[in-house]
């Protein structure tokens, strides 16, 4: 069930059930084309994605995958659709064709829909540069501008939440409304035993061991027991083979076997976890909320172990346009857990 809070000061009532690199000359983006021959191996992950699942795989697919280069930066993003535009902004250790699998189809007929692989993740180019959220932030900036988009609707989760965040924040012409699913930045987050093995990243030569590890493991481990795991540290709550179904632990599989992704996932969260971070330092981002003028909608599962619901109501009472959704049975993904919950609170906002 999701419970909503339209906007703040209002009644609650209730619905039914996330520095550059040198881009090299400032050259037009390419027309977004499918994968071509050589362009990327044929793993399981280089077919189109299913959205809600193999039920609709006979539909025509209205999200494509393709690439753009940013100057000297080749960019893999999912897009598809007519109307006004929506870009969707994946979280730490994913990519837009994982994060969004379930939310980009159903918004293809009234939008135009466009989900970026961030730089170091999926299949983006992942150069060697310090992965932070200005960073990130910048990078999206550029990619709307080469999209040809004025302005969009902007949807981040996690690490993504605070990516639009910074980017509303400082190119507040670019974000006409903005989406907050269980977002980074918002408070101090909880940090229990299994999200402690974020720490032990931090450290030189450690970090790279775990994730050799994690690669090799990804390769010989049962997908029940990767399953458990991985939802242990993403807090992931519902139905784990729909949430990190087998086509979701393929594509964690490709990313996970590219030394790029394992260099940019170490500097994103070197960057993220720090002492002033966890204390509420530099990442939060509370007292500019009021900074915020354009519609703002939070959705958040209620059962996040690192990012607590106080967060999303604190945001709430100190965002003058916002609402609030909270999706009951979900956690730290609600886009995943209770993908059809999830894209009525979000059809509502956008259209509305």
């Amino acid at each position: 069930m999701a419970r909503s809070w339209p906007r703040r000061g209002h009644a609650h009532r209730k619905v039914g059930h996330g520095e550059l690199p040198e881009w090299g000359e400032n050259r037009r983006a390419r027309q977004p084309r499918p994968y071509a021959s050589g362009s990327v191996s044929p793993t399981p992950a280089s077919r189109d994605l299913p959205m809600y699942g193999e039920e609709t795989s006979a539909a025509p697919k209205k999200i494509h995958s393709g690439f753009v280069d940013l100057g000297a930066l080749r960019v893999h993003h999912m897009h598809g659709g007519r109307g006004t535009p929506v870009v969707f902004i994946h979280g730490l250790g994913s990519s837009g064709y994982m994060e969004w699998r379930y939310n980009l189809e159903p918004f293809a007929t009234r939008h135009r829909v466009l989900a970026p692989d961030l730089p170091g993740y999926g299949r983006t180019d992942k150069p060697r540069v310090r992965y932070t959220i200005p960073y990130f932030a910048r990078f999206v900036r550029r990619y709307m501008h080469d999209c040809g988009l004025r302005s969009a609707a902007v949807i981040g989760a996690s690490l993504g939440g605070r990516i639009a965040l910074e980017l509303a924040l400082e190119e507040p012409k670019l974000v006409r409304k903005l989406v907050l699913v269980n977002t980074l930045g918002l408070g101090r987050p909880q940090v229990r035993i299994a999200q402690m093995a974020y720490g032990l990243v931090t450290i030189p030569r450690v970090g790279e061991a775990v994730m050799g590890f994690a690669r090799d493991a990804l390769s010989w481990a049962p997908r029940t027991m990767i399953r458990r795991v991985a939802a242990r540290y993403s807090g992931a709550s519902a139905d784990l083979s729909r949430t990190m179904d087998d086509a979701y632990l393929d594509d964690l599989r490709e990313m996970y076997a590219t030394d790029g992704f394992h260099n940019a996932y170490l500097s994103t969260v070197r960057a993220l976890v720090n002492p002033r971070a966890l204390l509420g330092g530099h990442h939060d981002v509370t007292r500019r909320l009021n900074e915020l003028k354009i519609p703002v909608q939070l959705i958040w599962g209620a059962d996040d172990p690192l990012f607590p619901l106080a967060h999303a109501e604190r945001a709430h009472t100190l965002i003058e346009r916002s609402q609030l959704a909270v999706i009951d049975g979900a956690g730290h993904t609600p886009q995943a857990e209770r993908p059809e919950e999830f894209n009525r609170v979000l059809h509502r906002f956008l259209d509305g």
